[in-house]
């Protein structure tokens, strides 16, 4: 009988690097077996369901207005008897949620084996971004088999001593997922964003929810938004909204009601990659978003002071800019009017991927399992 491996993810950034590696395992010499933890139910759901993944179990962890530690003890305590009953050969689990880091907790207390995606990612400080960076720190230490996305991801992982042969370079399978759904031609679901007539006009097309954005960094980030719309009619700005209040109270007072403000939901994920493709420039705190919108061309500026991704910082594709307000309009001023700047950022080479990380992650896992022989690594 061929051996098992568990994949356990909630969220929807999880639910889609992941996604690629559970489609290509059931072609595989592994068979799979896929836990949802549940935290961003709908969008998780839709997710999935883009994909063609049916969960076998939902650890329905979600509760409203819970802290780290009840998504940590929650996970705990749901996953560990499925994993006692299921006896998987190694448990999967991806980046940097606090569910991904009590998941690989509760295999490490079983002694089962972890494979962690996108290993490797590092700030200069552990406290940012939080708990995002802490959660990848302490699950390196528990970890069996290391997928680094890029061979920067690798080195970060040696200098911290960790075994060269326990490390794969894999690419980043959100360039997998996001090649397979970017060129669709899907109708927009979204009805806000359907209704939205986008003909002849340039989209700055914004996202941000990270905690240490929430506050008076936010703050800033809208009321340069807000100036940006002001002065550039021509210019449709598209924020999807995240799910949580304090988002939502900061962005909606700052921009709603402007007629070149898009307002929406947050996005399922083919909507989201379809406005990606149309956007010209892209502002965003998400680390997702750092690595996709290089795959179409666009331009990225990142709303935070560092990056644990700064592949593309190097290649020319993204730019930190933090979130002072001032700093905020002049980039994006510069991207939509400077011609020669933008060309430059929109043609760098993206470093992140090649389309193939499910491949080469799959064959890392097969040869971890003792049923296949690996790949050569992903050269960046």
């Amino acid at each position: 009988m061929p051996p098992r491996v568990m994949a356990v993810y909630g969220t929807r950034p999880e639910a889609i690097k992941m996604a690629p590696i559970v489609q290509a395992l059931q072609g595989s010499a592994v068979g799979v077996d896929v836990v949802v933890t549940g935290q961003h139910r709908h969008m998780l759901d839709q997710v999935n369901a883009v994909f063609g993944i049916e969960p076998d179990a939902d650890l329905d962890i979600f509760a409203h207005g819970q802290g780290l530690e009840a998504v940590t003890s929650r996970t705990l305590d749901r996953l560990t008897p499925v994993l006692r009953e299921r006896e998987p050969a190694a448990v999967i689990v991806q980046g940097d949620t606090t569910s991904a880091f009590a998941a690989g907790l509760a295999a490490f207390y079983l002694k089962i084996p972890v494979i962690h995606v996108e290993a490797g990612l590092r700030t200069p400080t552990i406290w940012s971004p939080f708990p995002e960076e802490g959660n990848r720190r302490l699950l390196s230490r528990i970890t069996t088999l290391h997928l680094a996305p890029t061979p920067t991801a690798r080195d970060n992982l040696l200098r911290e001593g960790t075994d060269p042969a326990s490390i794969a370079v894999t690419g980043n399978s959100v360039i997998d997922a996001l090649l397979t759904t970017a060129g669709t031609s899907r109708p927009i679901a979204d009805p806000t964003l359907a209704a939205t007539d986008l003909d002849g006009r340039r989209v700055v097309l914004v996202t941000s929810h990270r905690r240490e954005s929430w506050g008076e960094p936010m703050a800033r980030t809208a009321r340069a938004l807000a100036r940006v719309a002001d002065s550039e009619p021509d210019v449709t700005i598209v924020l999807p909204l995240h799910a949580n209040p304090r988002v939502r109270d900061i962005f909606v007072p700052a921009l709603a009601g402007r007629a070149n403000v898009v307002l929406t939901e947050p996005l399922g994920y083919t909507d989201f990659a379809q406005l990606t493709a149309r956007a010209e420039v892209v502002v965003t705190d998400s680390g997702g978003v750092q690595e996709e919108a290089p795959s179409l061309g666009k331009p990225v500026l990142v709303l935070r002071d560092d990056t644990e991704r700064p592949e593309a910082v190097t290649a020319g594709t993204a730019k930190l800019i933090g979130t002072d307000e001032q700093r905020v309009v002049d980039e994006i001023e510069r991207l939509l009017h400077d011609a020669a700047h933008y060309a430059t950022m929109a043609n760098a080479v993206n470093p992140y991927g090649d389309g193939k990380a499910a491949a080469r992650s799959v064959a890392a896992i097969e040869h971890l399992l003792g049923v296949g022989e690996r790949l050569p690594d992903f050269a960046g």
